[in-house]
């Protein structure tokens, strides 16, 4: 096994568990937290009721004194044994930290179907928390990726003694962060790993060889591990009211408690963050909107465990004492000390490039100009040896570029082959040989440029198919040559107009797509360069689109396809960049 595999195998375990990996460099934001104050006890495997009468699993880590202690909750399905650490730093410091087992997963009974009882089992926990002889009646929660939408799911149910929430790098309603109808391909080694009640030996299969398999429908009989839900979900490629009961995105309104929201830029759910933010503070109760707080760092999905990715280093600010930013956040608003967090700016973001952390009064930035970049070339901007280029320059009379998507050779993304991070700084100069890639470049930088905000592609693009994908990627250029990836997304031409519906394009057809970036904040330096680029593929970040317009999920069959890039006068494709001025 690959040294970097076997270290992701244990990120996931970390990752997943919901477990706050706090770097050994103490930085801003947040100070040191308290001194150590109480001895703690352990109850384990205490039997939580739910209203229909199944039994979840928790231990409760508690002060070894007499007297009642506000309540913070981690619920998982990833076995409650990874949050020891954090358990016992909360219990030190005057809190009871409850770790339980979502239903039908490590020591709690019933069955595992996932989110799909976490809302309503997470109201019965908050309420039994703070019935309990040991609670001051004031819950908090904790946790992050499938431990972050959980808490949403049960914040929006309104449990009366829910008091504040910390939300990680949380998913987002179906379909914004893959617009695809499908599974992504990497989620069936999520499948696996949660199968059961124990989490299960990711080194078994060969998921490479996996991701290739066809149909997507069949994936996980391939793994060896059939899969109702795999399969269930897959037979609804529309959000339709089969998704309803996992949606908590158009119910901000029913949100009634303060949230701190906390992502990293390299987070491949990253875009949840920022939207339950911009959310929150404008379609939340009036009385919480102010009382949200947004932290961004320059972190994986695996938030502030490292301060390099790839070959990029964002030094020693790029972690911090992010155990003390919570204990601050949860004195606030479970003991009531004034621990001036609230008063504090309620964004703040590393700027990556310049390697600092920046306070800011909204999200997103308000000062920012909105800038457009539109492409360019003579016809041949295919590959990092083509004529495309970048500039705020309108296009005038330019020939279209084209090239040929085979999704039986798909371009790759560079990835780590599990669910626990997919992708993160690589350098894309390998990728960018293909000719079924288009590379735009600006020139050199004439000074330093921060680009920090919602990224944005507006694409004019034909296809010879029926149905096809395009995806856009924002890189930045070092003069040595080393193209950093720093964010991309995608369309899926069947679904342009919205996840709700689907409608196959018209072969030959001059179609306007929008392709959702997400965020990024980098400061490209002086000398630097932009570049945007073009293709139909990103595997096996993405599944590969047949492009015959069948069914995406049961499909076998793969069709060539020949696409067009126009940028004219009247088509002029383009990327709108969140340019931000300095203070």
């Amino acid at each position: 096994m690959h040294k970097r595999t076997q270290i992701m195998t244990f990120l996931i375990v970390l990752i997943v568990a919901g477990v706050p990996l706090v770097g050994r460099q103490q930085a801003q934001p947040a100070p040191a937290a308290s001194e150590q104050t109480y001895a703690v006890k352990i109850d384990f495997d205490v039997r939580v009721k739910m209203r229909d009468g199944v039994e979840l699993s928790a231990d409760i880590y508690r002060p070894e004194a007499e007297g009642r202690f506000p309540v913070v909750l981690n619920r998982t399905p990833y076995t409650k044994t990874g949050s020891v650490k954090t358990a016992r730093f909360f219990g030190e410091r005057g809190y009871v930290f409850v770790a339980m087992d979502v239903r039908g997963r490590g020591d709690s009974d019933g069955k595992f179907v996932p989110y799909r009882n976490d809302g309503q089992d997470g109201y019965d926990a908050v309420e039994w928390c703070a019935a309990q002889s040991w609670s001051t009646g004031k819950v908090g929660t904790i946790g992050g990726s499938y431990n972050g939408r959980i808490q949403w799911l049960t914040a929006v149910l309104q449990p009366p003694h829910l008091t504040t929430m910390i939300a990680m790098v949380t998913p987002s309603d179906t379909f914004v962060e893959w617009p695809t109808g499908t599974h992504l391909p990497m989620d069936i080694s999520w499948y696996h790993f949660t199968a059961g009640h124990v989490l299960q030996n990711m080194e078994a299969v060969d998921w490479p060889k996996i991701h290739r398999h066809l149909p997507l429908y069949t994936m996980d009989e391939a793994v060896g591990r059939p899969s109702h839900f795999w399969k269930e979900d897959l037979d609804h490629p529309l959000l339709d009211a089969h998704w309803e009961a996992l949606r908590y995105q158009n119910k901000y309104d029913r949100v009634q408690v303060p949230v701190l929201h906390i992502s990293g830029w390299y987070d491949d759910e990253q875009i949840g963050t920022p939207l339950n933010f911009i959310g929150m503070t404008t379609k939340g109760p009036e009385g919480v909107r102010n009382k949200q707080k947004l932290l961004m760092g320059p972190w994986p999905h695996a938030i502030n465990s490292t301060s390099k990715l790839a070959e990029i280093d964002f030094g020693p600010t790029g972690t911090i004492d992010l155990n003390g930013y919570f204990e601050r956040w949860f004195d606030y608003w479970l003991k009531d000390k004034d621990t001036g967090i609230l008063s504090e700016p309620p964004v703040r973001i590393f700027v990556m490039g310049d390697n600092t952390w920046s306070d800011e009064s909204e999200w997103p930035i308000g000062r920012t100009r909105w800038t457009t970049y539109y492409i360019h070339s003579m016809g041949r901007a295919n590959s990092l040896f083509g004529d495309g280029t970048l500039s705020t320059s309108l296009p005038a009379a330019e020939p279209a570029d084209s090239y040929t998507s085979d999704p039986e050779h798909p371009v790759p993304f560079i990835t780590e082959p599990s669910f626990a991070q997919i992708g993160s700084a690589e350098d894309y100069r390998p990728v960018e040989r293909r000719d079924d890639v288009l590379v735009y470049t600006s020139e050199p930088l004439a000074e330093h440029l921060t680009v920090c905000g919602p990224i944005k592609v507006e694409l004019y693009a034909s296809s010879t198919a029926k149905d096809t994908d395009f995806m856009g990627m924002l890189i930045d250029v070092w003069p040595e040559g080393y193209a950093q990836r720093l964010i991309d997304g995608m369309v899926r031409a069947r679904y342009r107009g919205g996840m709700d519906k689907a409608s196959l394009i018209e072969p030959g057809k001059v179609y306007a797509y929008t392709l959702d970036l997400w965020n990024t904040c980098q400061t490209f330096k002086k000398g630097h360069r932009i570049r945007l680029q073009i293709a139909s593929s990103a595997f096996p970040k993405y599944d590969r689109n047949a492009q015959t317009g069948d069914n995406l999920a049961k499909a076998t069959e793969l069709q060539k396809a020949e696409q067009r890039i126009y940028h004219d006068k009247n088509r002029p494709s383009h990327i709108v960049l969140p340019v931000v001025p300095k203070k």
